[in-house]
């Protein structure tokens, strides 16, 4: 009879002593929020950085293959899908599609480029031209 009355006899939490638990979460999390935020920004823009050197990479291999980069009109397009019976390509140069930038708009692709063979690039948050910090431009160039 005794081990019955232990266990119907248990008590909650009181709405004060949850009040106080949920103060100090809220308290934390305003300390550590403001420190990981940005890291979130430069987090984007290294994966910018990272997807614009494999497709670069990928690019390389579609000039080895047809001697000659795709064209403006071509676009990035030209790694995954024959571009009009192209000769001598043997894509698709590229395991997956082509992904939007990470803040989700497409890359910028010119060939020939004003920087080189080609010119690859994202405007970064923004996705305008120029801006500092998470909405600065990110190039194949640099």
């Amino acid at each position: 009879m005794k081990f019955k009355s232990l266990i119907f006899n248990r008590r909650g939490f009181s709405l004060v002593e949850l009040l106080v638990v949920m103060v100090i979460i809220g308290l934390l999390a305003s300390l550590v929020a403001p420190k990981l935020f940005p890291k979130l920004g430069k987090g984007k823009q290294a994966a910018a950085k990272a997807q614009i050197e494999l497709y670069g990479e990928a690019l390389d291999h579609f000039r080895l293959d047809t001697g000659r980069y795709p064209t403006t009109q071509e676009g990035l397009n030209a790694l995954i899908t024959n571009p009009g019976g192209v000769a001598k390509w043997e894509g698709p140069y590229l395991k997956k599609g082509i992904a939007a930038d990470p803040w989700g708009a497409p890359y910028i692709y010119q060939a020939p480029g004003t920087h080189g063979d080609y010119d690859l690039s994202s405007y970064g948050r923004d996705a305008k031209p120029g801006g500092e910090g998470e909405d600065a431009d990110i190039f194949s160039w640099q």
